[in-house]
């Protein structure tokens, strides 16, 4: 397998020296592997902490920046980020006003962000926790208890980031958080397995002309396995599978995903199917983001999330942001 790489056990830390150049407004731990905007803390605001294993950026480290995380910290690819880590960025953004952690409901990610926050309480930081599982495909996935943690962590990151960003107390973005993670579900498709640059080979076996459905974000089993469909079906069966748990009874929004190998192209043919399934089922779409955020390496496939808005939310989520990977009204 070909990789642009200059070898597996630097790549984390290549990537991250990568976005110090391309973003000199943040700044980047490359030893220590945290990313930190670059005006924190900032007086009276909630800090946003988050992070995860490397390999499905740009999360989190390409969401830093005003409107979104305080800052990020990239684990090793596909594994949790330590506690230290956590600890140090939480230390680096708290302003006095306390600190957001933003947690996907891995087991390594859910027990590290924990004994971080109590190293971080032990330092006279507050902190929340705010736990993302909005994947309605699977409950106890190979590395989960529950649902797996996935599309709707950029809902919480955006339109928590935005209240903290206008200066809510960290109990408000907390609840925030919390209720932007209930409006949400997600459900994704594997039409290709995902290559690690540890292993050089694909993690799992996919037979060509198969695909996955309710893949995982580091390649986790699904409901089941089937020939390939068409866009159309796959949209079918994606927006249903939401659905039939979300239940939504006011406008969403909605983020059509790449799972990293999926061309813009086919991704908003997709995006053309997800929304003729939900106008066929009376669900209205307030806003829509088409792309690439939440990947898994060299995997192609494909991502549904869709969150319940409200008129705040809504008005959170229009908010202005302004870091790598998302930024309008700034």
């Amino acid at each position: 397998m070909r990789m642009l790489i200059n070898v597996p056990e630097t790549v984390v830390a290549d990537g991250l020296r990568g976005l110090a150049a391309a973003h000199p407004e943040l700044r980047v731990d490359v030893e220590n592997r945290v990313v930190v905007r670059g005006d924190a803390p900032v007086a009276g605001k909630v800090g946003l902490v988050s992070g995860g294993g490397s390999g499905h950026e740009p999360l989190h480290g390409g969401f830093v920046g005003p409107g979104m995380l305080s800052a990020a910290c990239p684990g090793e690819v596909f594994t949790s980020p330590v506690p230290d880590q956590m600890a140090r960025a939480a230390a680096a953004v708290d302003s006095g006003a306390g600190v957001l952690f933003i947690v996907k409901n891995y087991t390594g990610d859910v027990l590290n962000f924990d004994m971080a926050a109590e190293l971080a309480e032990d330092e006279g930081v507050q902190v929340a926790k705010v736990l993302v599982n909005d994947d309605v495909a699977v409950v106890d996935s190979l590395y989960t208890a529950g649902r797996r943690g996935t599309g709707a962590t950029l809902f919480v990151e955006k339109i928590a980031g935005a209240a903290a960003e206008e200066g809510a107390p960290l109990e408000r973005v907390e609840a925030i958080g919390r209720e932007v993670n209930a409006r949400s579900r997600s459900f994704g498709v594997a039409l290709s397995a995902v290559t690690t640059p540890a292993k050089g080979s694909p993690t799992f076996d996919l037979p060509s002309g198969e695909l996955e459905l309710g893949i995982g974000i580091h390649g986790e089993p699904g409901r089941e396995r089937r020939a390939m469909m068409t866009s159309r079906e796959i949209a079918d069966f994606a927006v249903d599978a939401v659905l039939e748990d979300l239940k939504p009874s006011t406008p969403v929004l909605v983020l059509v995903n790449g799972m990293g190998a999926t061309p813009l192209l086919e991704l908003y043919g997709f995006n053309a199917e997800v929304h003729r399934v939900l106008g066929e089922r009376g669900v209205p779409v307030a806003r829509t983001l088409v792309g690439n955020y939440v990947t898994s390496l060299d995997m192609a496939g494909c991502s549904v999330s869709v969150c319940a808005m409200d008129e705040e939310l809504l008005r959170l989520w229009d908010a202005p942001v302004q870091t790598p990977a998302l930024r309008w009204g700034r």
